[in-house]
């Protein structure tokens, strides 16, 4: 029997004409970045007494795996939140750290609720099951409810709303006046969230 020789392929090319391919396809290809919630972590500090927060100033919303929220024992519709938040941080019936009233706040001042939106602390607690749009529908409102209170003491002290100073201020345009109006209405509704 007669052998036939086969001609061997040059294969010497092909490594980088795969290289070559992949490259390619590295660079044409475009990646969806997840953006994220934009949210600035404040700095870590040194505490050296213990922060004691009395229960009435604290609003822990508990999300279950099932989605559902509660407040301490009750359960609560997503719908309702809002008004919860806003009797919550609003409710004025107290004082602050300098024992001064809250005379900007519009609640029913309910001895039951925060002494004053200084010291109104807020903690979201999802469970490890809840879905992500849960949680972030809960943030969304509580966050909604905080602006919302801005906007208020904005448009009565400044006669402009707090967004728009905050947006003037983001812009190029540097104000001394504008950022002191933006601190004076955060000192007055500091945001107070946590997650659990």
């Amino acid at each position: 029997m007669k052998r036939f020789n086969i001609p061997e392929i040059n294969a010497g090319s092909m490594a980088d004409i795969a290289f070559l391919l992949l490259i390619f396809f590295l660079v044409t290809t475009t990646l969806n970045v997840d953006s994220g919630i934009p949210r600035k972590l404040p700095e870590k500090q040194a505490i050296t007494t213990p922060i004691i927060i009395k229960d009435k100033n604290f609003l822990e919303i508990n999300i279950n795996n099932k989605n559902e929220l509660f407040i301490g024992e009750r359960t609560v519709l997503i719908e309702d939140l809002n008004n919860i938040v806003l009797d919550f941080i609003d409710n004025g019936g107290g004082f602050d750290k300098n024992n001064k009233a809250c005379n900007w706040c519009n609640g029913s001042k309910n001895p039951k609720l925060s002494d004053h939106p200084t010291k109104a602390f807020i903690a979201i607690k999802p469970a490890r099951e809840t879905e992500y749009k849960t949680y972030i529908q809960v943030l969304d409102i509580v966050n909604s409810v905080y602006m919302q209170l801005r906007n208020q003491l904005s448009l009565s002290e400044f006669n402009t709303t707090y967004s728009s100073l905050e947006t003037q201020l983001n812009s190029n345009v540097n104000n001394e006046e504008r950022k002191k109006k933006v601190e004076f209405i955060r000192e007055k509704y500091p945001l107070l969230v946590s997650d659990l």
